[in-house]
């Protein structure tokens, strides 16, 4: 593999120097330009894997060529700021419209050396992403043409190009990250990054670590709002965040800034919020386990996410498109779907709602071939993984690698659970024991997975 390819763009001949000797000795290839003219004619013959850009330059300054960029497209590379003259205000404008990272003059060498290692690694990471994002296709976006749903999705075309707080409420399973994601890629943040904080999956030691980084001398650790920069930052179920960290949230919020743990300075933050909830908030807040503070940040723009069974007109199209996708992805033939099964699918009270409707056409897709007949669907309509006589076994689990964390992680919960609700004779009391979880949090699982207990015993 070639060494990384950096452009230099700074006015004063010595920093250029200095740098491209700095950088030359840790194996890099690197390139400079007085100004900004220079560095356009550089950019349009050569690709450049980073840029270091100095903010102050006589004509077009930094800032003003970084605006250039990105009216012109998406940021091909990482771009990291250099100023002997910073202000937060230059920071956060800087981070807003795409760069990477911001770094003062005089410029410390181990700093630099590590912020640029991490704008290469994040560039990698987010190459591999758009390669995974391909390969599922549009097996994720939003799809539906009923009148709840397209109210949906004409209320958050409109906020699109804002960035104004969104706070996403629904069952579990409705699709509210599709739906923000959906939002992102319509937004001017599109070509930034897309960052989930699924607040629950957070272990509370690590959580301030894990959300705003950490910092140890010339050790930094980017945090998960620090990756966000640029982008957007999704909060699923922010009531299961910590009381503390909810007002240390709320801090960084509200100032532009963060600081990381172990840190002495704060760093700008430039990030669109869009949270969401399968929960009841104003429960939540008058039990004191979701601050005001946050709360009333994040409920700027509140969006009800229709359950499934309230836009029952869209499951034609939603078992079509998933039957498509699943077809086309993991190379099977579709199936095909007649009038009578489509009706019984209209009947079903979709508890798992999307996420269950999907986890249905997957099953069909890979166990099944030709036409799609109500022997097959009843028994996954009622929480059995496999026919009513079967019981679900550990060895019957496949993980499909290509799907997101989440998903991956809901089809063995439901897969391990129907199984041990076998074992357990259709007790929840027994279930419970047997798979060590709190009786109230499991019944929760079971409905968020679509798991019919009467059905799957």
């Amino acid at each position: 593999m070639p060494a990384p390819r950096i452009l230099i763009i700074d006015d004063e001949p010595d920093i250029r120097s200095g740098l491209t000797d700095i950088l030359e000795d840790e194996g890099y290839r690197v390139e400079s330009a007085a100004d900004a003219g220079q560095a356009r004619g550089q950019l349009a013959e050569a690709t450049f894997d980073a840029v270091l850009l100095d903010i102050w330059m006589p004509g077009t300054d930094g800032i003003a060529l970084l605006r250039e960029w990105v009216a012109a497209g998406e940021l091909p590379q990482p771009v990291i700021m250099m100023s002997g003259h910073g202000t937060v205000e230059t920071a956060v404008e800087a981070t807003r419209l795409g760069a990477y990272d911001f770094i003062e003059k005089p410029i410390a060498l181990a700093k630099l050396l590590i912020t640029l290692e991490r704008a290469l690694e994040a560039q990698r990471l987010r190459q591999t992403n758009r390669s995974l994002q391909q390969q599922v296709g549009s097996l994720f976006e939003p799809v539906g043409t009923s009148p709840a749903f397209t109210a949906v999705l004409s209320q958050l075309e409109r906020l699109a190009e804002r960035d104004a707080a969104i706070l996403l409420r629904g069952e579990a399973g409705t699709g509210k990250e599709a739906l923000a994601r959906w939002l992102h890629g319509k937004s001017a943040r599109r070509h930034g990054p897309f960052v989930t904080v699924a607040a629950g999956a957070v272990p509370d030691e690590q959580a301030a670590v894990a959300l705003f980084g950490s910092e140890n001398g010339n050790d930094i650790s980017a945090g998960l709002l620090e990756q966000a920069q640029g982008g957007t930052l999704y909060l699923d179920e922010i009531a299961e965040l910590g009381a503390e960290l909810q007002l240390r949230l709320s801090s960084a919020l509200e100032r532009r800034q963060i600081l990381r743990v172990g840190g002495r300075s704060p760093a700008a933050l430039d990030v669109r919020v869009i949270a969401a909830s399968s929960q009841d908030l104003e429960s939540e807040r008058a039990a004191g386990r979701l601050r005001d503070e946050l709360y009333f940040q994040l409920n700027v723009v509140p969006i009800k996410v229709p359950a499934l069974r309230e836009r029952g007109e869209d499951i034609d199209l939603l078992v079509q498109h998933f039957d498509q996708a699943f077809a086309a992805r993991d190379r099977v033939p579709p199936r095909l779907w007649p009038d009578t099964v489509l009706a019984r699918l209209r009947q079903h009270p979709w508890p798992g709602n999307v996420r269950e409707l999907r986890a249905l056409s997957q099953r069909l897709a890979l166990l099944g071939s030709g036409e799609v007949t109500l022997q097959e669907i009843e028994p996954a309509l009622h929480g059995q993984a496999t026919a009513p006589t079967t019981a679900p076994r550990g060895d019957d689990v496949r993980l499909d690698l290509s799907l997101p964390l989440r998903e991956a992680r809901d089809g063995f919960e439901r897969a391990y659970l129907l199984r041990q609700l076998h074992n357990a004779g259709g007790s929840v009391g027994k279930l419970a024991q047997l798979s060590g979880m709190e009786r109230t949090h499991l019944y929760r699982k079971l409905r968020d997975l679509g798991i019919d207990i009467k059905g799957s015993a």
